[in-house]
């Protein structure tokens, strides 16, 4: 349960009227197989505040403002009462109203275990007033058993009301046997276990959000840290995205983790971690800018070995696709001081110009190769090059001197 971390609430309004929304409870509730208003009445229970339900427009509130570990608790607490079979602490279970005896059966689809819960939470008198309905399958199958009745001449009045029985009963109704042997096997339930996990992950305090930018990037910039000091930043890349977006720094992020995963060895640490840039900078171009940005502090730490380089590491990112042709081109047009000294941004355009050059020709060639193609097509010749691209179509003009040429080799820098 440690792993269950609750994630995504949202505290509004001041005082006596401030509340915790669970942004995504429906998710999660679906993940456990009980409705939404059950964990958060379970909550409001907890912690003697009132609730309200707004399934319409998926609000899910307890009154007052609550800290991210006692929800963690409660959370919990709640899957251990009202969802973890007590055989085999499988989640895949039901529960069971019988309305007339006042109780809550439950059954178990993995282990077969039926039983009864304890009434005695004050969560339970909601469940009673409250039962859960029937969905997917059992809905199908209540359709399916309707029409069978019908055929046989019973009427929907006599048909057996399958809440309204105790968990014995209920685990031997008519529930298609061959649903819940795909559902049992150890995959399926492991399956489900990452499910609940996943969703139970999305659930927060935004009280974050609510933090000045700076104190939103310290917390992601501590959160990459402890990642990294506990050897688990190369596999966590999923869980980085999603902690840059709940901190709204997604666009800021490059700038980070250049900070903490690369050093004077960049041109490796791109490979290694280019899947962790790429979550924030595919078809993002001002994260990309402010991967340049990050770029520009690593020089500056570590001037002796990255400046001669600035070429090559802007193709390394270049043929990453982590940075796109546009915004090197528009990041090379002006010298900024935004990230380090004017004297030392200069050196770095100085050092990049002859990969900003190459690129502008690269792309002056590609636009203008269309309307030459026909009326050059005897003077094509493909020949190999060690730019970027590692097959060039270049147009030989036979007229202009051999002295003339002078091709740019990004790899001769």
């Amino acid at each position: 349960m440690s792993s269950l971390l609750p994630h995504i609430l949202q505290v509004e309004g001041k005082g006596n009227g401030i509340k915790t929304v669970i942004v995504n409870m429906t998710d999660v509730a679906k993940s456990l197989n009980r409705p939404p208003t059950y964990p958060t009445k379970f909550f409001g229970c907890e912690l003697g505040a009132q609730t309200q339900f707004d399934a319409k427009n998926d609000r899910f509130i307890v009154n007052g403002s609550h800290e991210a570990n006692k929800l963690q608790d409660m959370l919990d607490g709640f899957i251990r009462k009202f969802v973890l079979c007590p055989e085999c602490d499988n989640p895949e279970t039901d529960l069971h109203i019988n309305a007339k005896k006042q109780t809550i059966g439950n059954s178990c689809k993995a282990c077969g275990y039926r039983g009864m819960l304890d009434t005695r939470h004050k969560l339970c008198t909601f469940i009673l007033r409250n039962p859960p309905e029937d969905t997917g399958s059992a809905k199908k199958k209540e359709k399916k058993s309707k029409k069978k009745d019908k055929e046989n001449g019973s009427s929907d009045g006599e048909a057996a009301n399958h809440n309204d029985i105790d968990a014995p009963d209920a685990v031997d109704r008519d529930d298609d046997d061959e649903d819940w042997a795909e559902e049992t096997t150890e995959e399926a339930q492991q399956r489900r276990m990452e499910e609940i996990s996943t969703h139970a992950k999305n659930l927060t305090l935004s009280e974050d959000l609510e933090k000045p930018l700076e104190e939103r990037v310290n917390l992601f910039y501590n959160f990459v840290k402890h990642k990294k000091e506990d050897d688990a930043v190369d596999s966590s890349d999923k869980e980085i995205l999603a902690e840059a977006e709940r901190l709204d720094v997604k666009d800021m992020a490059p700038l980070i983790l250049t900070e903490l995963l690369m050093d004077e060895n960049i041109r490796d640490q791109i490979k290694k971690y280019k899947r962790h840039f790429l979550r924030f900078t595919h078809n993002n171009k001002k994260a990309q800018k402010y991967l340049l940005g990050g770029f520009e502090c690593l020089v500056k730490l570590h001037q002796s070995q990255l400046l001669p380089r600035v070429p090559l590491v802007l193709k390394d990112l270049y043929d990453a696709d982590l940075l796109e042709e546009d915004v090197i081109l528009a990041w090379a047009e002006k010298v900024s001081k935004k990230y380090v000294s004017k004297e030392l941004a200069k050196e770095i355009h100085a050092k990049a110009a002859p990969f900003v050059k190459w690129l502008k020709e690269a792309e002056e060639e590609s636009e203008g190769s269309g309307a030459d193609e026909e009326e050059d097509e005897d003077n094509v010749e493909v020949v190999y090059s060690a730019s970027v691209r590692e097959l060039k179509v270049e147009t030989v003009k036979p007229e202009k001197p051999a002295e003339e040429e002078d091709d740019f080799d990004i790899d001769a820098i």
